[in-house]
């Protein structure tokens, strides 16, 4: 029974001629049947989340080569293109939803290509596919105020459970971007596990709210697909990404902080003016 780290594949669109901006995040049909096979030969159990949360947290054996199948966002052609082939396979995955991206009632709008219908998640959670939550209209939630991004995870949640019946367990952060205060809102909003991206191989060690996934996307062969979920070499697959994410997070850090120090030095303005016309007996 395996008790080392666990591939978890995060998927987006399945499609053959993707919007443009989906594409790069984006596996044909073809090279999707082509990897679940490899999995099948190579004798892989998928598991949804919620199953691997559970086995962590109770101590459960998983079996001898663990793999999660995790679908991000909630394209048409996971129902179209790849239900069929994790049907024929028997093979569980799990969906995270942006609700307000979603085709019908609810709708938000800013969706990057053609989504499910609300019909169309039922469908899938009908065939065995956890659905997870994804936020409801997939901002930057570490970016958000409290308001706003108890909004957002709220919101994803009571619309998953109101339209499928069931509460969701299983989350996963919009570009992967999370910090302590987003963790502990969705954690607080209801939902027991969630997933980052950090491309590398999930752990228990990494927590129940930070578990890393590794990025298949449209220029993934399938000898680095191999690799990729045997675990061989992910760092060096996956150096270039990894090297970027820190780039950009010390970009992301870097802005946040100038906005926190010119919202402070607005407040600071602003207070120093109302003590003047209030000094001054002038209305505020």
């Amino acid at each position: 029974m395996s008790a080392g780290p666990v591939p978890i594949l995060m998927y987006h669109a399945v499609a053959h001629t993707p919007a443009r901006a989906a594409l790069r995040l984006s596996v044909t049909p073809g090279a999707f049947a082509e990897q679940m096979r490899l999995l099948a030969a190579f004798g892989f159990t998928p598991l949804t989340t919620g199953e691997l949360a559970t086995a962590w947290r109770e101590g459960r054996p998983l079996p001898a080569k663990p793999v999660l199948i995790t679908f991000d966002d909630g394209y048409e052609g996971v129902h179209r293109h790849a239900l069929p082939v994790l049907s024929e396979h028997g093979f569980a995955a799990t969906l995270f939803a942006s609700t307000g991206w979603l085709r019908g009632a609810h709708e938000a709008g800013g969706a990057l290509d053609l989504m499910l219908s609300w019909d169309q998640l039922r469908e899938l959670a009908g065939a065995g596919m956890e659905i997870g939550g994804h936020s409801h209209t997939h901002p930057q939630l570490d970016r958000l105020p409290d308001d706003e991004l108890a909004f957002e995870v709220g919101r994803c949640r009571e619309l998953l459970s109101a339209e499928l019946g069931v509460r969701p367990v299983s989350f996963a952060y919009p570009y992967g971007y999370s910090s302590r205060r987003v963790r502990r809102a969705v954690r607080s909003a209801g939902f027991g596990v969630s997933l980052a991206v950090g491309n590398g191989l999930a752990a228990r060690r990494q927590g129940p709210y930070a578990l890393e996934r590794v990025t298949v996307r449209r220029s993934t062969g399938i000898e680095e697909f191999e690799r990729m979920v045997e675990g061989r070499a992910v760092g060096r697959l996956f150096a270039r990404d990894r090297a970027l994410t820190k780039g950009y997070a010390v970009v992301r850090r870097s802005r946040q902080l100038a906005g926190k120090a010119g919202s402070a030095g607005r407040a600071g303005v602003a207070g120093k003016i109302g003590v003047v016309r209030k000094a001054s007996g002038a209305r505020v």
